[in-house]
């Protein structure tokens, strides 16, 4: 599966939960997670999307660390099956 198809079926599992699946542009930092997943009460978290098997680049490595000093969740996925339980994570933190 490639990434952008993944990428459209976690905002739309999103969609189904309750929640948006915001794409995440931010000009000028490069390195950004690819989405923003929000969900009622507050509950949201950055999601780096990626075809199967590839791994983030150091620079968003660098990114999702300087996220996580701040308090955010940073997931990355990239298989099918992991939607669910991510989606279960930020609705529950």
């Amino acid at each position: 599966m490639r990434e952008k198809e993944l990428e459209h079926k976690f905002s739309l599992m999103v969609k189904k939960n309750g929640g948006l699946a915001l794409k995440f542009v931010s000009p000028g930092m490069s390195g950004m997670p690819d989405r923003i997943a929000l969900f009622p009460k507050g509950h949201l978290a950055f999601v780096e999307v990626k075809a199967p098997g590839e791994v983030p680049r150091p620079l968003q490595y660098a990114r999702h660390r300087m996220l996580q000093d701040l308090g955010f969740s940073v997931f990355i996925l990239d298989r099918q099956e992991q939607i669910g339980g991510i989606i279960n994570e930020i609705r529950a933190s």
